[in-house]
């Protein structure tokens, strides 16, 4: 009997499927397609299993996958699309979502790949698991880790067990607005190694900055400081205050209590919520970097830094200051002093 070495055929798959539902063995089979009977064992034994019976359909969805496999990655087929993904990274800094995006969404970029687009998770894939990584490329990606971590070690965003806890969706609207004085976001700036760190508040309408030097990040210590920066101002200026999840958080019903503020909190590992005073953050930084040694920063250093940034013309104040808004709001006899 002549013995086919050509690939099994989806014809040739119809009669197998057929033949073995009628109870026919491989080497009955075998005979009629003019194959050894160790082919059509071994096609039945690749294509199905215990609780998946052999199907013509499957089996050819099943082939038709494995060729897809033993084709390579696409960026490896396509040098066009490799050699404009690895531009894109090492020379200008995009992201595998920026790339991926710009083939989707561009049709000029599409003329760098002969119109080839990938996926952002097969840029990511390739970087770390293909050929991508022989070039080190994952040290312009923007976190530059080694080791792509698995998915269910990343961070999940669960809502935090905070007693009195009002979520930042549930703030009213006018504080989005930034029409009103009044409405702050507090945060935490912590140093290398150290306990001592810097409470920080900023009012979103005016851009005025509060900075207490803390020996912790104690609720206690962020309690002390939120209340001396409210009563360095006239009654009236705060009504909302956000937080992000940190413990040092948790006594703010006691603020909301004592000076009847509305208090609120970032969703979890969402601190552009509060941009304001991230964005403040990294000004203070400029004077304060994370490795100064803060056994050597004096309460007065801290306030004079406050007042250089509350006396900076913005434009988006129309080159006012911070300081220049404050009065202007006290001056107005809205406020009791």
């Amino acid at each position: 009997m002549a013995k086919k070495r050509t690939p099994i055929t989806y014809a040739e798959r119809l009669f197998i499927e057929t033949w073995i539902r009628g109870k026919r063995s491989y080497r009955w089979i075998g005979r009629q397609l003019w194959r050894d009977h160790t082919v059509i064992m071994r096609e039945v034994k690749r294509n199905s299993g215990d609780h998946m019976p052999y199907t013509a359909a499957g089996a050819e969805a099943i082939r038709q996958q494995r060729i897809a496999r033993n084709r390579g990655r696409r960026i490896d087929r396509h040098e066009l699309l490799q050699a404009y993904i690895r531009k894109k990274l090492t020379e200008e800094y995009w992201s595998p979502m920026d790339i991926a995006g710009r083939l989707k969404e561009c049709e000029e970029a599409l003329l760098h790949t002969n119109g080839v687009t990938v996926s952002h998770e097969s840029i990511y894939q390739w970087i770390y698991e293909g050929n991508g990584q022989l070039g080190g490329l994952y040290q312009y990606l923007h976190y530059k880790q080694r080791k792509r971590k698995p998915q269910y070690k990343r961070k999940q965003q669960k809502t935090p067990k905070m007693q009195g806890r009002t979520s930042i969706h549930d703030r009213p609207g006018i504080v989005e607005e930034r029409k009103r004085f009044g409405d702050w976001e507090s945060d935490t700036m912590v140093f290398s190694k150290q306990q001592k760190c810097f409470s920080v508040q900023y009012e979103r309408k005016s851009k005025l900055v509060r900075i207490s030097k803390l020996l912790n990040r104690s609720a206690k210590e962020t309690k002390e400081a939120i209340t001396a920066s409210i009563e360095s101002l006239s009654q009236g200026l705060f009504h909302t205050i956000t937080f992000d999840n940190g413990g040092e958080g948790a006594d703010h019903m006691d603020i909301a209590k004592q000076y009847n503020i509305d208090t609120f909190f970032c969703d979890p590992y969402s601190s552009w919520q509060k941009g304001g005073v991230e964005n403040m953050n990294k000004w203070i930084r400029r004077f304060f970097p994370r490795k100064i040694n803060m056994d050597q920063v004096t309460d007065d250093e801290v306030h004079t830094i406050q007042e250089i940034l509350n006396n900076k013309p913005r434009k988006s104040l129309g080159f006012k200051t911070p300081n220049e808004i404050l009065q202007q709001e006290i001056t107005s006899g809205a406020y009791s002093a």
